[in-house]
C-alpha cells in the first residue's frame, strides 16, 4: 500500500466523512470516495457505513484508527530531515584525520564540547599519513581537518581559518639577541618537519630566491616532536601562528615572524557527501569547527564557506 493511500485511510478514519476527509487531504470528494473504495477492497471491510445522514466506522475501522495514525507518525519521523537525532542518547564513534599539531590543541576542547551533550560519543584521531588517499571516500575517516589537498572530486570542504607559519625556538636562543632577518634565520640550524622525510620545502624556495640556503640538521615527522626538540637544543622549527600560545610558553619556547614572503595557509575540514545530510555527522562537524576556531583569535577566522561539487 502506498503512503498516500495510507494517509487517505487515516483521514477517513479520523473524520468519518468522505467530504471532510477530502478537505483534510486537499483533494475532491470524488477522489476521496475512490480512495475509500480501494481501501475497502484492500482491507476486506467496508470501514465506513452510512447511518442516516452520517457515516460510522465499523469495528475493524476502530481497530485500525490508532494503528494507522501511529504508523503515519513513524513514517513522518523517518522522512523528516534530521529525524530521530538525539545527541544525549547518541552512541557513535567519529574518526578525525589531522596533524599532530592540530590534535594537541583540539582533542581536549572537542571532547569536552561533545561529551557535554553526548556522553556516549567517542572520537578516534588518525594521523595525516593517509592524507590524499581514499579514506573519506571509503568511509575510513569521517572528517579530515587541516591543510586540504589531493581530495577526491566529490568531497565537500569548509574553510575554517587562514593563518601563517612562524618560527619557533627556545626562549633564550641566540637568534633572539637581535633582529631576525632572512640571513640570520638561514644561518641557524633547522628542524625539518615531514612525515615522508623530505628535507626541502617552501621555506627553502623562498630563501633560494634571496640567494640563501639553510641547513636542515634533523627531520622529524611531526610538529609536536619538533617543538620538543627545539626546547632542548639550538635548533629552529616552524609552527602555526597563534596556535597553542600557552603550551609554547610553558615549554620555554618563543615564536617569531618569518623574515620571508610566504603565502598564508588555509585550514579547513573535509567530508564525504554521503554524510552531509546526516544530522549526527552534521552535529559533530559543527562541534569540530567550533572547537578548532576557538583556538585562533577572531581576526584569523575565515567566513564559513562550504563547497559543493
Amino acid at each position: 500500500m502506498d503512503l498516500n493511500l495510507l494517509r487517505a485511510l487515516d483521514a477517513l478514519l479520523q473524520e468519518n466523512s468522505v467530504t471532510r476527509a477530502a478537505e483534510r487531504l486537499g483533494t475532491s470528494p470524488a477522489a476521496a470516495s475512490r480512495n475509500l473504495a480501494r481501501l475497502r477492497r484492500a482491507v476486506g471491510d467496508p470501514l465506513l457505513v452510512r447511518a442516516g445522514q452520517e457515516m460510522v466506522p465499523t469495528p475493524r475501522a476502530l481497530e485500525l484508527r490508532e494503528e494507522v495514525s501511529a504508523l503515519l507518525r513513524g513514517c513522518d519521523n523517518v522522512l523528516r530531515p534530521g529525524a530521530g537525532f538525539d545527541a544525549a542518547h547518541l552512541r557513535r564513534t567519529f574518526t578525525v584525520q589531522t596533524a599532530d599539531l592540530l590534535l594537541v590543541g583540539l582533542a581536549g576542547a572537542l571532547t569536552d564540547r561533545i561529551h557535554t551533550e553526548a556522553p556516549t560519543v567517542d572520537v578516534v584521531f588518525l594521523p595525516d599519513s593517509v592524507e590524499g588517499g581514499p579514506a573519506l571516500r571509503q568511509g575510513w575517516v569521517d572528517v579530515e581537518l587541516g591543510v586540504l589537498g589531493h581530495l577526491d572530486p566529490e568531497i565537500r570542504t569548509q574553510q575554517l581559518t587562514r593563518t601563517t607559519m612562524v618560527g619557533i625556538a627556545r626562549r633564550d636562543h641566540p637568534l633572539f639577541d637581535g633582529p631576525i632577518d632572512a640571513r640570520r634565520f638561514a644561518a641557524a640550524d633547522h628542524i625539518g618537519i615531514s612525515r615522508h622525510g623530505k628535507r626541502l620545502g617552501p621555506i627553502d624556495t623562498a630563501l633560494a630566491e634571496l640567494g640563501l640556503r639553510r641547513r636542515i640538521a634533523v627531520v622529524v615527522p611531526g610538529h609536536t616532536s619538533a617543538m620538543m626538540l627545539a626546547r632542548d637544543t639550538d635548533l629552529v622549527a616552524l609552527t602555526l601562528a597563534d596556535w597553542l600560545p600557552a603550551t609554547i610558553s610553558a615549554l620555554g619556547l618563543r615564536t617569531f615572524p618569518l623574515p620571508l614572503d610566504m603565502a598564508s595557509i588555509e585550514i579547513g575540514m573535509a567530508w564525504h557527501p554521503r554524510n552531509s545530510a546526516d544530522p549526527a555527522h552534521r552535529w559533530f562537524r559543527d562541534h569540530l569547527a567550533a572547537a578548532a576556531l576557538a583556538q585562533w583569535t577572531p581576526a584569523e577566522r575565515a567566513p564559513h564557506r562550504t563547497t559543493t561539487p
